[in-house]
């Protein structure tokens, strides 16, 4: 069974939502598409941002830049969308907290933001890198070739493909049978949320080559 590499892009496209203050924002966020939800926790692995790295989804960075209110930031920056498999139960975690804060703080509600926030969706544009693994010493030796979109389209995008959230290297390995159970295991484990995709990358090539290394010895 072949695995094909595959690389991707996000092109952000407009929901027509936007907020400029946090009761604002809790209001669109009600009623924005699941994808929007995604695309405003994950896409920012494919687009990194330097200037507030412990920030990383774009919510809690527009609360600590542009709303000036550190605390939600930090409430909503430790969020793990790995823990949710259903959005909408993300959805109302994130509401939950603004209005938990709201009730602490009732005038954050209306605070003027400095920048409106402008609530996105992306499309996936996906490509074939023509890259091939027959075994799992092939795919072990191409992991470190691929790019960050490979590592997203696997891993991440993957997830959201996968009734069960599984990557598509679990997957694929699946297929060759019960003596890979280790390695299955050994992936099911990374977290792909904190951290670049540079970081996963190397979390992968760690679990494959631990696996052939037990597996030779």
């Amino acid at each position: 069974m072949t695995f094909i590499v595959k690389d991707c892009a996000l092109i952000p496209l407009s929901t027509g939502l936007r907020a400029s203050n946090l009761s604002e924002f809790k209001a669109a966020l009600a009623m924005a598409p699941t994808e929007c939800i995604y695309h405003h926790f994950w896409g920012a692995l494919l687009q990194p941002r330097f200037d507030d790295p412990e920030f990383k989804n774009d919510f809690a960075v527009w609360v600590y830049r542009e709303i000036r209110d550190e605390v939600l930031a930090e409430l909503l920056a430790i969020i793990d969308p790995a823990d949710y498999s259903d959005l909408e139960v993300l959805r109302g975690e994130i509401i939950e907290l603004i209005e938990q804060r709201i009730e602490q703080k009732e005038w954050l509600a209306w605070i003027p933001a400095t920048r409106p926030f402008y609530f996105l969706r992306a499309q996936i544009v996906v490509f074939d890198t023509g890259r091939r693994a027959e075994t799992v010493e092939d795919l072990a030796a191409l992991l470190p070739e691929l790019s960050p979109g490979s590592v997203f389209y696997h891993v991440i995008d993957a997830r959201r493909r996968s009734p069960i959230c599984c990557d598509d290297f679990s997957a694929w390995l699946e297929g060759l049978g019960e003596g890979y159970e280790p390695l299955r295991h050994a992936l099911s484990e990374i977290d792909p949320y904190f951290g670049s995709l540079t970081d996963l990358r190397s979390q992968l090539i760690n679990a494959f080559q631990s696996f052939l290394h037990v597996e030779k010895v």
